[in-house]
């Protein structure tokens, strides 16, 4: 039996900001395993080579900075329009309010939230197309160490329901992860990345850490779901109500 949602990216454009790992990574593999066209972005041209290489087909690259607003004019005008961009880049640091430099505190919004502000000013999607973001779950489950992070995604979800209304009929959703196994805890040393994996897993209905493809899978859901716009989906194994 055929798969509807495979079939219903055959032939699209998709643009992936931050598609070269983690959450971005594994949404362009979906997509361009579901038949679009995929095209990733970021900074780093060896992360993207490897990245398409690791994908292997359907795939295109383009080196872009979401903080630069007159390349991403450039690169909109010289594309044209895609069905579905999705914007997963963001550059972050944590920490208490009171603990946190101002001038990293006024990085990570301008990173997270006005790169994917600036993308969603120039983004040309078709009509019916849809526009994603990916917060996060400390939108409504605020940390006492993360309170910014929380608020760049709550600033985000709302941006979403607003443009939902202002691009209509561009579908504009957003998808916010709980605790996700991707490459930014890999900073961390393997003993203790494990064990606070572990020891998250133990508390989360889910009993288990999120993988960069269950967002992926979100993100294709919101994508396809021509009804969906002005939503925000928490994929989070029920991190905000544990």
């Amino acid at each position: 039996m055929s798969n509807p949602q495979l079939a219903s990216l055959s032939g699209q454009r998709f643009l992936i900001l931050g598609g070269s790992s983690g959450i971005g990574l594994a949404t362009a593999a979906l997509a361009a395993a579901s038949g679009a066209e995929v095209t990733i972005a970021s900074r780093s041209e060896d992360k993207l080579k490897a990245a398409a290489a690791s994908i292997g087909h359907n795939v295109k690259v383009a080196t872009l900075d979401t903080g630069d607003e007159a390349a991403i004019a450039a690169f909109f005008a010289a594309q044209g329009s895609f069905n579905h961009v999705v914007i997963s880049a963001a550059q972050t640091k944590g920490g208490p309010v009171r603990g946190l430099d101002l001038a990293d505190a006024k990085a990570a919004m301008e990173s997270k939230f006005w790169g994917a502000y600036r993308v969603a000013r120039a983004a040309q999607i078709t009509p019916g197309g849809s526009l994603t973001f990916i917060s996060g779950f400390l939108s409504v489950r605020p940390s006492a160490t993360s309170v910014l992070q929380g608020a760049i995604n709550a600033a985000l979800e709302a941006l979403a329901r607003g443009l939902a209304l202002e691009l209509a009929p561009v579908r504009v959703n957003a998808v916010s992860p709980g605790l996700i196994d991707t490459p930014i805890w890999g900073g961390l040393p393997d003993e203790k990345r494990e064990a606070m994996f572990a020891g998250a897993a133990q508390r989360l209905p889910a009993r288990r850490i999120g993988q960069p493809e269950d967002i992926a899978n979100a993100v294709l859901f919101l994508a396809t779901t021509p009804f969906a716009t002005g939503s925000t989906v928490r994929v989070d194994g029920g991190g905000a109500i544990a």
